[in-house]
């Protein structure tokens, strides 16, 4: 079996930033069902060697897409660190559903290279995390979107104030920046205040609640009963909100049983599952 696989292709994200974006499909498919994967907070698109992942969605004949959003903290160069760390301070919830409407708009142009492959008329959003909340955001504000499959997905755009004592939130304003250690790297990285204000600036835009209770699309909700950064009850609500959607559990953590660096050739069972669900839930409706 021929696939087309490209990676780290250039696309424009906010603030002129590039992002360095990922595809993959069988290069024998015309026109095939279009996912795009949205990372979440600290994400990287190849953490865990998620390209396992991309190729068993383009083995079952879709065409799958993902990307280092622009203010992530990585660089085109270097995909998988975190370089610029002024850039993931400087992340937002509005700048990451701009750059999701970006890819949307690259896949979607007449001129992509790859529009022999891809079926731009039925294009599905999946999201983890932080990035599960901009995919359930973006399919509301984007018709563009035909079906939306969430990961793990918070229910409020507070990641990652949303426990926070209101003095530490204060200290947070007082001094712009608090900072969040990454724990696969130990780096320190900046939190600006400015993430807390494009949140308080853009609470309508960013109601998770009122978005997903509004689509009208093929909703697939996947989240592990052990999940201790989002809290399994955070995919309740999703449901309640919006009960006509499927709802898939698992007896796993946050990211389905996978660790970084992720050297095998085969996927932990939790996450081989939810990939099983997924795109079966797909076949169903395309």
């Amino acid at each position: 079996m021929t696939f087309g696989i490209q990676k780290n292709i250039p696309v424009t994200g906010s603030d002129g930033k590039l992002m360095g974006v990922d595809v993959f499909y069988k290069s024998e498919n015309k026109q095939a069902p279009v996912v795009i994967y949205v990372h979440g907070f600290n994400g990287l698109k190849d953490w865990a060697n998620f390209d396992l992942i991309a190729t068993q969605f383009a083995d079952a004949g879709y065409f799958f897409i993902k990307m280092n959003m622009s203010h992530n903290g990585a660089s085109i160069a270097s995909p998988l660190d975190f370089i610029d760390v002024e850039a993931f301070g400087n992340n937002n919830y509005t700048k990451e559903l701009f750059d999701v409407e970006q890819i949307l708009n690259w896949i979607c142009d007449d001129n992509n290279v790859h529009k022999n492959y891809a079926d731009t008329s039925n294009i599905i959003l999946i999201g983890h995390s932080r990035g599960g909340g901009i995919a359930i955001l973006k399919s509301f504000e984007d018709t563009r979107v035909k079906a939306l499959i969430t990961w793990a997905s918070v229910a409020e755009c507070k990641t990652p104030w949303g426990s926070m004592p209101a003095e530490k939130i204060d200290a947070w304003r007082q001094e712009d920046v608090m900072y969040y250690t990454n724990q696969r790297t130990k780096q320190p990285l900046p939190l600006y205040y400015q993430l807390y204000e494009d949140y308080q600036n853009n609470k309508a835009r960013l109601n998770i609640q009122h978005a997903i209770s509004a689509l009208k699309i093929p909703i697939l909700i996947c989240h592990g009963t052990n999940d201790t950064a989002v809290p399994f009850e955070k995919a309740i609500d999703l449901q309640t909100w919006q009960p006509n959607a499927s709802f898939f559990s698992v007896a796993t953590d946050h990211v389905f049983g996978r660790s970084h660096p992720w050297i095998e050739t085969f996927l932990p069972e939790a996450m081989q599952e939810v990939v099983n669900k997924s795109i079966g839930f797909l076949d169903e409706h395309f």
